[in-house]
């Protein structure tokens, strides 16, 4: 109760920190904000060339939407990949970064990455936004399924917020964890259905008596890019149990961040 007092008396700083990771993010950037909306553009539009174009990977049609578009099918899945991509990426320079300021003041540290969080959180609103402006004018009524779609991303900021707590201190103490993780980032980008459908995965299942896909579903990863679809590219509601599988993922992840950092904690202004 004394730590959950802490960070709530901490909100102002929380709140500044993450105006500072916000102005700080494009400094001195002709395109500014555009970058926000150019980068995921961008890798939509090679992903395109190499997979719909020269691999012929097919859409499904959305049901019950109708919606058969390659280049909306990637985008339902990559910019929540973004989101988790990007978090676990800056949240391992937060704590490393800000040495100046954990040296000089005590504060609750967690709320450096969670600034890190918030802002990474604000970028992903603005694509989400234009993502959903470019469904509606392919005709995916998508707006009644807002309320659907905020409730996916609060548990996916729960899951990145528990995995940055502990990546950064991980961090500061194993420097190694920096380069293990730019490996594994690529691995993961694969091991979900972003670039294809999951449709691919189930034919490979059949040609072997291994149970390909449901090991395949175990990552939560799948399971999380699926639910997006779901809502934005089928227009319809995640199926309960996958749901309730990445709350539990993501509260697992959050308790067991906070318990390492809790534990690391102690001499990290000798660390960093």
């Amino acid at each position: 109760m004394a730590r959950l007092a802490e960070y709530t008396s901490s909100r102002e700083l929380l709140w500044n920190l993450t105006l500072r990771e916000l102005r700080g993010r494009y400094k001195r950037s002709v395109l500014g904000w555009t970058w926000s909306l150019l980068n995921p553009l961008s890798s939509v539009l090679i992903f395109s060339v190499v997979f719909g174009f020269f691999l012929q990977v097919q859409p499904p049609v959305g049901h019950p939407s109708g919606l058969h578009n390659f280049a909306v099918f990637l985008l339902c899945g990559l910019l929540s990949w973004n989101y988790l991509s990007g978090t676990m990426n800056a949240s391992m320079d937060t704590l490393l970064g800000n040495a100046n300021l954990i040296r000089k003041v005590y504060f609750p540290r967690e709320i450096l990455v969670a600034s890190t969080v918030c802002s990474l959180l604000v970028t992903f609103f603005i694509e989400l936004g234009v993502l959903i402006v470019i469904l509606l004018l392919l005709g995916n009524m998508v707006l009644p399924w807002i309320p659907a779609l905020l409730m996916l991303v609060a548990i996916q900021t729960v899951f990145v917020l528990g995995l940055g707590l502990l990546l950064s201190v991980l961090n500061v103490y194993f420097r190694d964890v920096k380069h293990f993780i730019g490996i594994a980032l690529q691995a993961l980008f694969y091991s979900a259905p972003i670039v294809y459908p999951l449709s691919v995965v189930e034919k490979a299942g059949t040609r072997t008596s291994f149970p390909l896909v449901r090991v395949y579903e175990l990552n939560p990863l799948v399971r999380m890019v699926e639910a997006y679809r779901d809502v934005l590219y089928d227009l319809r509601f995640p199926p309960l149990h996958d749901l309730l599988y990445l709350l539990a993922w993501s509260f697992g992840l959050l308790i067991a961040g906070l318990w390492v950092f809790g534990r690391l904690d102690r001499r990290l202004a000798e660390e960093v």
